[in-house]
């Protein structure tokens, strides 16, 4: 086990080194192959390359650094699978959520100040995609960590181009590494880290005696109304620990004002895939095509479930006021 944490604070100069413990952690872990991606300072896709050898990056991350560095554009690493192992990325984490979870982990980074990962290696882990995608959401809500996490992330040693950290970028740093670690999820059931599974969300259905928006009194169809202004849903989403509005909830949101509008839900999935940043990095960066429409789909059957709990709350006919 090697605990970095003097070294999480550096800005300014990449760290070859650094980065090459990253691998060297990850490889311990059962990973051999990273999608690599290159994002400049506004978060937009400058460059892409899919299944990299774990040998082909060791080779070439000084150059690599070196050249991202140059063209201040974020270098993204994203371990395509392990061959032993479930890896889970819990992100968004301030200090102290970091400590708590860090000892059963193979790596934990600081990826700006106050703003901490940490990675898990499940030996037990499903190895199902789909299974595995709803385990992993299970202990990102288990675990309070930020629930669109995908599994890519800034490799360590290198720049953390965003705007808002200029001109003074901060290096990605580990601070933890336990190579080889890895936790069952008998242990994670005990440290209460496994949320319950969610139902699945029925089809969005209106109860028949509440017209839905954009339908008139007697059920007939009429044209949706324009769309929700997504900036609005920004402004009012809550803010993360870094400062920064939660995208995910103001998707949420967006998504519900669309519904309630009218609007169908693969029409504001659809939408939503224009206006959205996160919706657009998720399609392009990270592979989630399906973010668009799940988003809409559970926004629309939260909003059955509020319309049908204001209904259940409503006298009944003729009854004393």
């Amino acid at each position: 086990m090697v605990d970095n944490r003097s070294e999480a604070t550096a800005t300014g100069r990449t760290d070859t080194t650094a980065a090459l413990a990253m691998l060297t952690a990850f490889a311990s872990v059962g990973a051999r192959a990273f999608d690599v991606t290159l994002l400049d300072i506004e978060g937009r896709e400058q460059g892409y390359q899919s299944n990299r050898s774990l040998e082909e990056l060791r080779r070439s991350m000084t150059k690599r650094l070196e050249v991202a560095t140059r063209s201040q554009h974020s270098v993204v690493v994203r371990p395509r699978r392990s061959t032993t192992a479930l890896l889970i990325q819990l992100d968004d984490f301030d200090a102290a959520k970091a400590d708590r979870i860090q000892p059963y982990s193979f790596l934990t980074l600081q990826t700006s100040p106050g703003n901490f990962q940490v990675w898990l290696a499940v030996s037990d882990g499903p190895q199902d995609p789909e299974a595995a995608k709803h385990f992993r959401t299970r202990v990102r809500r288990g675990s309070a960590a930020d629930q669109s996490a995908t599994g890519a992330t800034r490799i360590a040693g290198s720049l953390n181009f965003k705007a808002k950290y200029a001109p003074t970028f901060p290096v990605v740093a580990i601070t933890r590494t336990d190579a080889g670690k890895t936790i069952t999820t008998a242990t994670l059931e005990h440290l209460g880290l496994i949320a319950p599974a969610e139902p699945p969300h029925p089809p969005a259905s209106v109860p028949p005696e509440i017209p839905r928006p954009g339908r008139n009194v007697t059920g007939q169809g009429t044209a949706p109304q324009h769309w929700p202004d997504y900036q609005r849903a920004l402004n009012g989403a809550p803010k993360k620990t870094d400062g920064t509005p939660d995208r995910s909830l103001a998707d949420f949101m967006w998504c519900k004002w669309a519904a309630e509008r009218g609007h169908s839900i693969e029409a504001t999935a659809a939408k939503l895939a224009e206006v959205s940043p996160k919706a657009q990095e998720r399609i392009r960066l990270k592979e989630d095509k399906g973010y668009p429409l799940l988003t809409a789909r559970n926004a629309a059957a939260a909003l059955d479930r509020d319309r049908s709990r204001r209904q259940s709350l409503k006298p009944p006919p003729n009854s004393p006021r």
